[in-house]
């Protein structure tokens, strides 16, 4: 699949996404586009693999170049970027890492989830 190719599937995964969860995260993106498995998923949440980079079935390049566009198309589609803390499933959480090299921007950049705005401001206590 050229980059094309894969701008526009990112599009139609992203969105979907948006329409199921409210919201946009990489793994969730990268297990819908099946580069990730559940299995893998998870077995990174519970420890057993020591950073998520290394289950997700394609190269850094591709994994970058999906990243970028998400990220741009997500600000410019007016979606609010939220970092997230992605913690371990079980006794002794820890924070999980995302990259082999642990940087923190990268990091950073992995756990963020881009989510929708609120078309209209919440309701007063006074307007129920």
């Amino acid at each position: 699949m050229n980059r094309q190719e894969l701008q526009t599937k990112l599009g139609s995964v992203a969105g979907q996404l948006l329409r199921e969860k409210g919201y946009i995260s990489y793994p969730d993106l990268f297990i819908a586009l099946g580069c990730l498995s559940r299995s893998d998923y998870d077995n990174w949440r519970c420890r057993r693999v020591p950073y998520l980079e290394r289950v997700i079935k394609t190269n850094l390049t591709r994994i970058s170049f999906i990243m970028t566009a998400v990220g741009k198309n997500s600000l410019n589609g007016k979606l609010k970027a939220s970092w997230t803390a992605y913690m371990s499933f079980g006794k002794g959480a820890v924070r999980l890492r995302f990259s082999k090299s642990g940087n923190p921007r990268i990091e950073q950049l992995w756990a963020t989830h881009y989510l929708k705005r609120d078309a209209s401001p919440p309701a007063e206590a006074s307007d129920i």
